[in-house]
């Protein structure tokens, strides 16, 4: 007899379930998870519950079911299926997506999006109430991280999407067994999600419904009337930001990093490091470096194990923008992409009549008609203003398990992370920071590099090119308590930390007087492999106001070595020289940015930005606007 014989839930739940469903609920002996499922079962009424184990069977079913549903369609390459969200569910909807807090917390929170708890969750459970009926609901347990690791981070999600459920197959470990185990069985995070009312394309049409609430004080998110996985896959973004404020609260961190191993083949070394990059600023081309090998490419959790600085990935698949995926420059994913018995969901790129799929920038000419995200689609395809719609989405995606890719590090399943030796901080600008510089120490690293992370607009995205957008920690949009806790808390990590890590700061966007950018792509991974050098004491540098830049003497052998390019010196002068004027408007923009958006940021970190531009100014006296790498002292 079930444990939960005489709960409030069972009877319900025992008549949307089968009896092996309810089994496999029951026989976790679970009782929050339990209730879990009965509350919102309660209160979005479907008509029936699966729950899935960690069976291949149950993998399966949900596949199956995407298809059999309309949620996906299989591509001419076996294994391989397309999904489409709607025309205007095509990315992270900011404005839809609160952080919910207590009213003695709301003043605290600043820019970030914060709702008052009570009323939040009072308006989005009015629209969850009924919104499944006449669908299946699927429960899935899945794990963030490797299961049974100090790591490891239990998430359940009801959702009434099989596609939400396949991607969340590829993108994560599976997590039955990991309730079954784990010790504290409180301890999980959890997630409901409805794609809502379907229009005869099979996309969710109340948008004007669409809600993504995080409850921060009982970690569960809420999300509704959407498809796009970046708001209804839970374990994505949405439990990112329940873990940033876990993490707050038990002296771990998580951060929007990828972690990498860069193989140094000289020395027979592998060194691991974690990068942050705000969107379109190198994040994956440098975590996919050719030659090195990728653990993950999103988001990391961050512990001291015995003293040591460990990560791990959280995630076991990739959620991949897929734009400018091409033979050229991204050579491993292109080919993983086109190999066929692969288990790959792409979404909202054009299939063509070949039933192949075609993407913006991936080389190959595309057909004139097909389906994309807008329906049937013909070139010159006009939107209800009238502008053309492409034939595919600039933020069309691929989705696939980590353990397709060539360069898989096997250490992305060690239980025990991986030793972090080298933290990367990139940003985009054409004129302030130069490509690579090592910060004097960790907590400066933080406070003066990450903490003034901007990145410059794209004609592409805005139509005006070169505005400067403030990314404190690459990470603003996903920050889900007081900025000025959340940096303080990352000064601190390394408190007890043997060897801690040595931060750089990155910028591959440096522009010459014609407006073109002075290196190549692929010199990023000079810049990588000098900050392996140096975290292993085989290079010198030069001082800075600010740090430390690579000397000439070991860069140039490095770009015929590495690249097989020259790398004249005068190039060298202009990309490591110090901008003093740039910096001080960049340390005088941090400065107003964090007293309009965090009432909680401690005076000692003003204090810092304020003495540092005063310095730079006692420095342009002595050295002028300009400093030439060697000549600081």
């Amino acid at each position: 007899m079930s444990a939960f014989e005489n709960n409030r839930y069972a009877t319900l739940l025992k008549q949307k379930m089968s009896a092996e469903s309810y089994r496999k609920l029951s026989d976790l002996d679970n009782l929050k998870l339990f209730e879990f499922v009965g509350e919102y079962v309660e209160l979005c009424e479907p008509d029936s519950v699966y729950m899935c184990d960690d069976s291949n069977e149950d993998a399966e079913y949900i596949r199956k079911m995407a298809l059999k549903n309309g949620e996906e369609r299989s591509l001419a390459l076996g294994g391989h299926t397309i999904h489409y969200d709607g025309s205007d569910d095509q990315g992270r909807a900011p404005g839809a997506t609160k952080n919910l807090v207590g009213k003695d917390l709301l003043p605290l929170m600043g820019a970030l999006q914060a709702k008052d708890r009570d009323e939040g969750l009072a308006e989005v459970k009015e629209i969850l109430k009924g919104i499944m009926r006449g669908k299946e609901a699927i429960v899935k347990l899945s794990c963030e991280g490797p299961t049974h690791s100090a790591f490891s981070m239990a998430c359940a999600q009801i959702t009434d999407s099989f596609y939400v459920c396949h991607s969340e197959e590829l993108l994560y470990r599976r997590g039955y067994e990991q309730f079954q185990r784990m010790q504290d069985k409180n301890r999980f995070f959890r997630f409901v999600h409805s794609a809502g009312k379907l229009d005869e394309n099979g996309n969710s049409v109340e948008l004007d419904k669409r809600r993504i609430y995080q409850d921060l004080q009982d970690f569960i998110v809420l999300s509704a009337n959407n498809q796009y996985a970046g708001n209804s896959v839970g374990l994505k973004k949405h439990a990112m930001r329940l873990a940033i404020k876990l993490s707050g609260m038990e002296g771990w961190l998580c951060e929007h990093m990828f972690v990498m191993s860069v193989q140094n083949e000289r020395k027979g070394r592998t060194t691991h490091f974690c990068g942050a990059f705000p969107s379109a600023c190198g994040k994956t081309s440098t975590a996919m470096l050719p030659g090195e090998k990728i653990i993950g490419d999103d988001i990391a959790y961050f512990r001291n194990v015995n003293g040591e600085f460990r990560a791990v990935n959280v995630e076991n698949g990739i959620f991949g923008i897929i734009k400018d995926v091409n033979a050229e420059d991204d050579p491993l994913i292109f080919k993983t992409l086109k190999t066929p018995g692969l288990e790959i969901i792409f979404s909202n790129v054009l299939t063509g009549p070949d039933n192949q799929p075609y993407w913006l920038g991936m080389g190959l000419d595309h057909p004139g008609k097909g389906k994309n995200f807008s329906g049937e689609w013909v070139e010159g395809k006009r939107d209800k203003e009238g502008n053309p719609i492409p034939f595919a989405h600039s933020n069309a995606r691929y989705t696939l398990r980590l353990g397709y890719l060539e360069n898989i590090d096997p250490a992305y399943n060690n239980k025990e992370g991986v030793l972090v030796q080298g933290i990367i901080y990139g940003g985009r600008d054409s004129d302030t920071s130069v490509p690579i510089e090592e910060a004097p120490d960790w907590e400066s690293g933080i406070v003066v590099k990450a903490c003034t992370l901007e990145s410059e607009t794209t004609s592409a995205t805005i139509g005006k090119e070169g505005v400067l957008v403030p990314q404190p920690m690459a990470n603003m949009d996903f920050i889900s308590y007081p900025i000025g806790q959340y940096i303080t808390n990352n000064v601190r990590f390394v408190e007890g930390i043997k060897q801690v890590p040595r931060i750089y700061a990155v910028n591959y966007f440096l522009k010459g007087d014609k407006g073109k950018f002075l290196t190549s792509k692929l010199a990023k991974k000079v810049w990588i492999h000098w900050a392996e050098r140096r975290i292993h004491n085989e290079v010198g540098a030069h001082k800075t106001p600010l740090g430390l830049i690579p000397i000439y003497e070991d860069l140039k052998p490095m770009f015929r070595d590495i690249l097989d390019e020259d790398f004249p010196e005068e190039l060298y002068r202009e990309l490591f020289k110090f901008r003093v004027d740039r910096w001080s408007a960049k340390l005088g923009r941090a400065i107003r940015f964090y007293e309009r958006t965090a009432p909680d940021c401690p005076q000692k970190y003003y204090s810092v930005w304020k003495a540092t531009i005063d310095r730079l100014g006692q420095i342009k006296k002595e050295y002028g606007s300009f400093i030439a790498p060697g000549d600081f002292k």
